[in-house]
């Protein structure tokens, strides 16, 4: 069944991208994150302009993200008030990304830019990742593994204004959660991603934050700060489809519901893997559709005599 996307100026099945959704839906609540590091990918892979892709997956995170929200909130999986302080930063980024955008987009190089982010975040982050999961899961078959500390501390734990998070048992400047959120907010404005991807080691490593609380909590900021980039993307670089957001958004919200509940049954460090392994396979689709040569090789000469 074909729809015609009016701000993208396309048309595509709409039955794909309901199962796109549901496929992006499914991994934000499996592993507490946007799921915009692969739909933005998928969208361009399918035609879909790289600036609409941007700015209309930020829309459907939001109903993804409620809907992993909600699952966790009922199991006591939110430390909200951690969730604001990286929601007030995550605001700040956000601002600073549509703007930044739309620079970008007069001087006709957001496309290009859209894929470079995504080859370095995707490819640093996902095989950072990877190398750190392998390790712990080595470091918990070995029977003869000595178990590190709870907490590791490094300089950025000597902050000031630091802040008690009851619910996470953690004393940390609140700069610390409030950098991040700035950091998620840009990418959530240049990239169509919730930054979970990068929100949720940050948590983990950086934070010292509980395993099983990183998830709600990261959710539970990226609802806020893709809604205001939504907002921003539309009235600013006007590059919000509706239509296409509505079938993703459709899609999402059911399959963060099944996402949910297979995620709560695997192991933190597979998860992590699986994840891992996930995004640097999208990073190195990305850097062979940006590098490899055309098919079509006459194309780039046509009409040069």
């Amino acid at each position: 069944m074909q729809v015609y996307l009016p701000i993208a100026e396309m048309s595509v099945n709409a039955l794909l991208v309901l199962g796109m959704g549901g496929l992006v839906g499914f991994l934000s609540g499996m592993f507490g994150v946007g799921g915009g590091f692969l739909m933005t990918p998928l969208l361009i892979f399918i035609g879909v302009p790289p600036a609409v892709a941007v700015g209309t997956q930020a829309n459907q995170l939001v109903a993804a993200s409620v809907s992993g929200v909600l699952a966790h909130w009922r199991r006591g999986n939110v430390d909200v008030k951690l969730g604001v302080v990286m929601l007030i930063g995550g605001v700040i980024g956000t601002a600073l990304g549509v703007w930044i955008f739309g620079v970008l987009q007069r001087l006709g190089q957001i496309d290009i830019a859209i894929s470079l982010s995504y080859v370095f975040f995707l490819g640093t982050i996902g095989g950072m990742m990877m190398l750190e999961s392998a390790r712990a899961i080595i470091r918990r078959r070995a029977p003869t593994a000595k178990r590190g500390k709870l907490h590791r501390h490094i300089w950025l734990h000597g902050l000031p204004f630091k802040m008690r998070f009851h619910r996470s048992k953690l004393y940390i400047s609140a700069l610390l959660p409030a950098g991040i959120g700035v950091v998620g907010g840009i990418l959530v404005a240049i990239m169509g991603i919730g930054g979970g991807f990068l929100l949720v080691p940050a948590m983990i490593y950086l934070l010292n934050m509980p395993a099983g609380l990183v998830a709600g909590t990261s959710l539970f900021q990226i609802i806020f700060t893709t809604a205001a980039a939504t907002l921003l993307q539309a009235a600013t670089n006007h590059t919000v489809d509706a239509m296409l957001a509505l079938l993703l958004l459709v899609g999402g919200v059911i399959g963060a519901q099944f996402g949910t509940r297979i995620g709560s049954r695997i192991p933190g460090e597979q998860a992590r893997l699986m994840l891992a392994t996930i995004v640097v396979a999208v990073a190195l689709k990305l850097a062979w559709d940006l590098f490899a040569p055309p098919l079509d090789v006459h194309s780039l000469t046509m009409g040069v005599v």
